[in-house]
């Protein structure tokens, strides 16, 4: 099995729905800010709303570091709608809820059941260039914090912007970091 990590984008094009809006979406839109591609599994189940409602009350927060989310499933867009339709949850997201019934998404980033016609629960996060900076895939019942994926997001962006250091484990915004240097092998 081959890694992921700094694996460019390739071009795509897919369907979107965002707040009562439809439009084409591709590779260009996930260009010039730090991205976030949050797979789950299909509209009008059960940890899937769970997630994307954590997703949307942190949006302004992702927002304010600079990256926009991008959640998708293997549903249209029509379908999307119907969801935001049903639920006041879903209508109150404020992200792009990406349309991939085709599986072109689920396959460049290597995240689809085939049998089940779904995706892995998969978070992938991109840096202004395209390429991928850190990407997690859980199993269908294992459900995402936004709040830990935000912290994530937030240490590849300082070790992007300050490449002499390295965010240690539980590392927030603020705090203290690492230069690696010979000194502190076998120190920590």
């Amino acid at each position: 099995m081959t890694h992921l990590i700094r694996k460019p984008l390739e071009p795509f094009s897919v369907h979107g729905y965002r707040q009562g809006e439809s439009r084409l979406y591709t590779h260009e839109d996930l260009l010039g800010h730090w991205s976030v591609l949050f797979f789950y599994p299909a509209d009008f189940t059960f940890v899937c709303p769970t997630e994307l409602k954590d997703l949307g009350e942190q949006y302004d927060l992702f927002a304010a570091e600079g990256c926009e989310i991008f959640s998708v499933s293997m549903d249209s867009h029509y379908v999307h709608k119907a969801w935001a339709d049903a639920s006041e949850t879903i209508r109150a997201l404020p992200y792009p809820m990406l349309a991939d019934p085709a599986g072109v998404l689920a396959r460049q980033f290597g995240v689809l059941l085939e049998e089940e016609g779904q995706t892995l629960r998969a978070t992938f996060v991109l840096d202004p260039e395209g390429r991928v900076a850190l990407y997690e895939v859980h199993d269908l019942g294992i459900g995402r914090s936004a709040a830990e994926l935000l912290r994530k997001v937030q240490a590849a962006r300082f070790v992007a912007e300050h490449g002499d250091q390295v965010c240690p484990a539980n590392w927030q915004p603020g705090e203290e970091t690492l230069t690696p240097s010979l000194d502190l092998v076998g120190l920590l």
